[in-house]
């Protein structure tokens, strides 16, 4: 994954775009493209900062988060139900489209697991809830 460039060269670019210098100078003194020195200028009049923006997804629940009380309440109905049960059972009754991966994620964070016995046979099982 990339990283932010740091907040050192980040000064250095601004303060030398201050000084007058080109954007294409900045880039062939230290080695960042000329847009970089642009978008750098941009971030700081806009935010006043020039500490990079959080990376990655934006916290929150995603798509299934109003549903995970259906769909646990729908796991403890039926401790059996498969993933793909499961997927077209909220296709079914909230016409939400989501992947069986992305189901059992959901299921693993509110604490459900699935373990097999010595007999290879599948056993839905709920953890115990972690103290937060």
């Amino acid at each position: 994954m990339a990283r932010p460039y740091s907040m050192d060269l980040r000064e250095r670019v601004v303060g030398m775009r201050r000084e007058g210098v080109s954007c294409r100078e900045v880039e062939r003194l230290l080695g960042v493209s000329a847009s970089c020195a642009v978008k750098l200028e941009a971030h700081e009049r806009r935010t006043g900062s020039l500490e990079p923006g959080r990376l990655g997804r934006p916290p929150g629940d995603g798509k299934l988060g109003p549903y995970r009380v259906f769909l646990i309440k729908t796991v403890e109905a039926r401790p059996d139900i498969t993933m793909p049960e499961l997927a077209a059972h909220l296709e079914e009754e909230h016409a939400i489209v989501a992947h069986p991966a992305s189901l059992s994620r959901l299921l693993r964070k509110a604490g459900y697991t699935y373990k097999k016995n010595a007999d290879r046979i599948g056993t839905p099982t709920r953890r115990r809830r972690q103290k937060t």
